[in-house]
């Protein structure tokens, strides 16, 4: 991968840490430097932002039951629960990934904070979700599969949902690599976090998505930009 790679559609290749032979301790070294790399681009801000506006439409006599799609190391979960915790919210969190080797890293980070399961997400159908989430992880489904997800968090989410994804953007895709080399990331993390750019979307991509899926209900979206190269959707009811 280059810089020079054209973004004018998005890349079509395979990140390495999707590979099922990474062995289970690389794929850890790998989560972690990639939990750095989301603290230093400030990934949970569109995340815990989205929470606020659905908390200013009214928190309920109940927990919140919010489910994160592709949990990963578990560090947006981690920041979901205090987030709740410093406003009192109680939650009831879950969260499925198709990757058995992330349970274990995620358990260790979260503890009972969350449940979490290897899986997919569409055996949770009608168990009664609040809100459904997902970060980095959109990029990584085919057309088909996007589309599914967005008609499976419309269905299900009964106050909301987001998804939390990059912007296919030319200054990111140059500048990820340097960013990778000065926090002495794995080389998998540093080569397939400029890749993770290139298989991203833009806006004009993501209204024709919604607009395919979610034919009567994608004006109610809100596509919205996060500092620094943050391209998220977003559906509140």
């Amino acid at each position: 991968m280059t810089p020079f790679a054209s973004l004018r559609v998005p890349i079509e290749a395979e990140e390495e840490m999707d590979a099922v032979d990474l062995p289970p301790d690389r794929y850890a070294k790998v989560l972690a430097d990639l939990s750095r790399i989301n603290g230093l681009t400030m990934a949970p801000r569109p995340t815990l932002g989205f929470l606020d506006r659905v908390r200013a439409r009214g928190v309920g006599e109940r927990p919140w039951r919010i489910l994160d799609v592709g949990f990963g190391a578990g560090d947006m979960l981690a920041r979901i629960a205090h987030w709740g915790e410093r406003r009192g919210i109680a939650l009831d969190l879950v969260g499925i990934d198709l990757n058995r080797k992330s349970e274990a890293v995620a358990a260790a980070r979260l503890g009972t904070r969350a449940r979490l399961i290897t899986g997919d997400y569409r055996a949770l159908a009608g168990q009664g979700w609040d809100i459904i989430l997902s970060s980095l992880v959109t990029h990584h489904m085919t057309p088909a599969q996007r589309t599914e997800f967005l008609r499976f968090m419309e269905a299900e989410a009964a106050r909301g949902w987001l998804v939390n994804d990059l912007h296919r953007r030319r200054l990111p895709f140059a500048g990820y690599p340097l960013l990778a080399t000065l926090a002495w990331v794995d080389p998998i993390v540093r080569r397939d976090g400029q890749l993770s750019v290139g298989r991203s979307f833009r806006r004009a991509e993501w209204r024709a998505m919604l607009t395919d899926a979610l034919p009567d209900t994608a004006g109610e979206c809100s596509i919205f930009r996060s500092f620094p190269y943050r391209l998220c959707v977003e559906r509140i009811r």
